[in-house]
């Protein structure tokens, strides 16, 4: 099974930047293929990270905190973030975060934890989300897909300029 990737909405064609994105992914599929391997999560960002990294993306290195990469969603005096949301990756180029996910992806929800995320932080414009394609005999991409869809599909304002979802 080869890489598989969607933006939306449907009808836009993906920015250049979310392409670029999308593009280091799918050079990185034989190393983090969900059919091949049982990788977590930090370690198919690990694989992406430094190819992220020369695109001048600000991505989570390890779990120490000076390795994280905090994004504010709420501000007190003096403009000083008040509460932060913690997210794998910050493209300061086209504001987009960036999350990978694995076997909780789906199972647990996590994607949607991530989109209620980006869709509070106030700068960011666009969420890429990487999911296994397949997990324990589901569809992962193809279920998150389908809700996509349904939101794209809904009366819901989405604040965000696009979405790619990337199977891996």
């Amino acid at each position: 099974m080869s890489l598989v990737w969607q933006f939306y909405p449907r009808s836009e064609k993906a920015p250049h930047r979310i392409a670029e994105i999308a593009a280091v992914f799918t050079a990185h599929h034989e190393e983090i293929s969900s059919a091949k391997f049982d990788l977590n999560s930090n370690d198919v960002l690990a694989v992406v990270h430094d190819d992220l990294a020369q695109m001048g993306i600000e991505v989570e290195s390890g779990k120490a905190k000076d390795q994280k990469i905090p994004r504010p969603v709420r501000f007190a005096r003096n403009g000083a973030a008040e509460k932060s949301f913690e997210v794998d990756g910050w493209d300061p180029q086209s504001s987009t975060i960036i999350e990978v996910e694995a076997g909780r992806g789906v199972v647990n929800n996590q994607w949607l934890k991530d989109l209620f995320e980006a869709f509070v932080i106030p700068d960011a414009k666009y969420l890429v989300i990487a999911v296994r394609a397949e997990y324990k005999g589901g569809k992962d991409f193809e279920s998150v897909a389908t809700m996509l869809e349904t939101l794209y599909g809904s009366r819901l304002q989405i604040p965000l300029s696009g979405i790619l979802l990337v199977g891996y």
